[in-house]
């Protein structure tokens, strides 16, 4: 009895043994027998990490608009009598884009210029009212000089008849008070038409003022019939009418704009993150649908706005064909040197500032390892890495949703 026991207790033992070997065995073959993702070199595309200095720009869209604008506004009351331009019309200082009717605004002008004209007529009456007063003034002071002369004969006959014992001491006397009497008299005259010449300047002054009133008032009234008819006043394009014929339009009244063609600058909406890296002064490339334009950064915007801040372009190159305000143009404004920095050329796919996981190909570029990529910014066409991968090194743009499960793969060579 005990020697079969233990005859079936050690065949136990060994099966349970065999059955781990087979399991293992099954195990292994199992892993060695995996199918190897392979993929064709024609179905993928391979990109090369460069490393160099880069300049790095800031990617802006924007439009063009006038530098030089006017609006044009109602100098007066009127109706709308015609209308000559419509927008989209070339403009020069003088040309007349329509024309407003204001009757009582002529009946004034009118009557003012008859003001004027009575008022001027009443200045010159003035003025020789003034002589003749002045000649009158002039005349006293003559007859007091004359008297005094006769007064000075008078005392100067006296003292020579004194001393040859002829003339009496009291004859002298009464001489020479006859002198300075008559020497103060011309002295206090002479005051007094200093005096009256001053008085004479300042209602002389004050005339002067009340005709220049009216002539200012004439001159503005000129001013607003001539504005009746509405000039451009510069160089460019009508770029808006806002009014139609036969409307009465209060003084003050937009009636439109002029913008200037020749002279344009660019207003381009910059992502706020980028705007801070941004210098006045830096350089701008900006790209119409015909051609390029050169520039550089005449302001930056203070406020954010929808996370973009607005800069102004002042453009320094030769316009192309297709310029003109508000044709839409994409920018490209310097930011900085990056030093050593790597990078790709972007393609579909590979999104600036994210991270992504791609195939990076190992030495002998038949093989390629999964790996986690980090993306910076897009200059240019040109992709920055962060992270990720070193230079000279390349991987696979595009990565397939059946790939994810796969930490390796193998490229065979097509033909």
């Amino acid at each position: 009895m005990k020697i079969e026991l233990s005859r079936k207790k050690n065949l136990k033992h060994w099966y349970v043994m065999g059955a781990l070997v087979l399991a293992a065995l099954s195990a292994t073959i199992m892993l060695n027998t995996e199918d190897v993702l392979v993929v064709s070199s024609g179905d993928v595309d391979v990109l090369k990490v460069e490393q160099g200095n880069i300049d790095l720009f800031s990617q802006a869209f924007g439009e063009l608009f006038s530098e030089q604008e006017r609006l044009l506004t109602s100098q007066a009351a009127g109706k709308v009598a015609e209308i000559y331009l419509r927008p989209g019309a070339h403009v020069e200082p003088s040309t007349v884009i329509l024309s407003l009717a204001n009757p009582e605004l002529n009946r004034t002008y009118q009557s003012a210029v008859g003001d004027y004209n009575a008022q001027k007529v009443q200045l010159e009456s003035f003025e020789l009212e003034q002589q003749n007063e002045r000649l009158d003034y002039q005349s006293r002071m003559a007859d007091i000089e004359a008297a005094l002369e006769r007064g000075q004969l008078e005392l100067s006959v006296n003292k020579q008849l004194s001393a040859r014992g002829v003339s009496a001491k009291l004859e002298i006397q009464r001489a020479e008070l006859t002198v300075k009497q008559e020497a103060k008299k011309l002295e206090f005259e002479r005051q007094k038409y200093q005096h009256f010449l001053k008085v004479q300047a300042f209602q002389l002054k004050q005339r002067q003022i009340e005709l220049e009133q009216l002539n200012q008032q004439v001159a503005l009234l000129l001013s607003q019939l001539d504005d009746m008819q509405v000039k451009a006043g510069i160089y460019g394009t009508l770029q808006s009418l806002d009014v139609e014929i036969g409307e009465t339009l209060p003084q003050g009244t937009v009636l439109g704009k002029v913008g200037s063609v020749d002279k344009l600058l660019a207003r381009l909406r910059v992502p706020q993150h980028q705007a801070d890296q941004i210098t006045v002064g830096a350089p701008v490339e900006l790209t119409t649908r015909k051609g390029q334009i050169s520039g550089e950064v005449n302001l930056i915007g203070s406020v954010v706005s929808n996370g973009v801040v607005i800069a102004e372009v002042k453009l320094t190159g030769e316009l192309p064909s297709d310029a003109r305000p508000f044709a839409p143009v994409t920018g490209q404004i310097f930011m900085r040197t990056q030093i050593d920095a790597l990078y790709v050329t972007q393609l579909a796919g590979l999104r600036p500032m994210s991270q992504l996981d791609r195939f990076v190909m190992v030495t002998d570029e038949m093989h390629a390892e999964k790996r986690r990529i980090q993306l910076g910014g897009l200059t240019k066409g040109k992709l920055i890495i962060q992270s990720g991968v070193d230079a000279d090194e390349h991987f696979i743009s595009q990565m397939q949703d059946e790939w994810s499960a796969h930490d390796t793969i193998t490229i065979r060579e097509e033909g």
